[in-house]
């Protein structure tokens, strides 16, 4: 049966990849990563690409998957223990409209409301403006580059990133066990991460369609503002169960999913 968390974080996940912090800069991090130049993985200068071009841009792009998607994970992970010893320590509800309503998950609903706000353009967070990113001056000469500047990647805070990253790790706080956690981070990470590799694989299209979709990337950014806002209104008001249940019966074939 679909989890719905499990599905929203994939989607999140599409949603930041097409978000104007991560798509414009997908062409040249693939570019740096394989150490080729822009016209030899659209294809533009066919007689002047190596041989084994295209397998390099895929395999570094998998590489550099991996290793965002580990520090993704471990994120998940711990979001789910420090999660669980809160909840420990602060089991408190509260009675709202005849329900017992969780403190935490009422916290963790409001850092998502919060960030949804920050799409909207409703205010600005300053803190998520800053960056961190880890300067690389050479291409990988390997694999393990590769893999570590997927890590070095996870660790950098854009503006676009860094709220539904927040948003899903307030998510994965209320999971109930680590793997929980762990997976719907591994979720997220898959969302970013197969539309990266089919970039790779697709490089010529996918430029192509990049440049045509640039236009809607402030319609993207409002859409996931959107969609923060009403998950942390369900995780505020305890519905976010109930909506998993309306899913399902509303959209029977979600149940045969998974």
């Amino acid at each position: 049966m679909l989890d719905v968390s499990f599905g929203a974080a994939f989607i999140a996940g599409l949603l930041s990849f097409v978000s104007p912090c991560v798509l414009p800069i997908v062409p040249p991090y693939l570019c740096f990563l394989a150490g080729v130049s822009l016209d030899e993985i659209n294809g533009s200068d066919a007689e002047a690409v190596p041989p084994g071009t295209s397998r390099r841009v895929f395999i570094s792009a998998l590489a550099f998957v991996l290793g965002f998607s580990t520090v993704f994970v471990i994120l998940g992970a711990t979001a789910s223990i420090f999660g669980q010893a809160l909840r420990q320590a602060l089991s408190w509800t509260v009675p709202v409209a005849g329900m017992q309503i969780n403190v935490i998950a009422s916290l963790a609903g409001l850092a998502i409301m919060v960030m949804g706000l920050h799409f909207l353009g409703l205010f600005r967070i300053g803190l998520l403006y800053r960056e961190a990113r880890v300067q690389v001056d050479r291409p990988p000469t390997n694999l393990w580059g590769a893999y570590g500047i997927g890590l070095a990647f996870a660790f950098g805070w854009t503006p676009c990133i860094g709220p539904v990253l927040a948003a899903i790790l307030a998510v994965a706080g209320t999971e109930e066990s680590v793997t929980r956690g762990a997976s719907l981070l591994s979720f997220y990470a898959a969302g970013i991460g197969l539309p990266f590799l089919a970039a790779a694989a697709f490089s010529g299209p996918f430029l192509r369609w990049a440049a045509r979709f640039r236009q809607h990337m402030v319609t993207v950014e409002k859409v996931m503002g959107g969609l923060l806002v009403v998950t942390g209104v369900l995780f505020m008001t305890g519905q976010m169960a109930a909506m998993a249940y309306w899913l399902l019966e509303t959209f029977p074939v979600l149940a045969e999913v998974g």
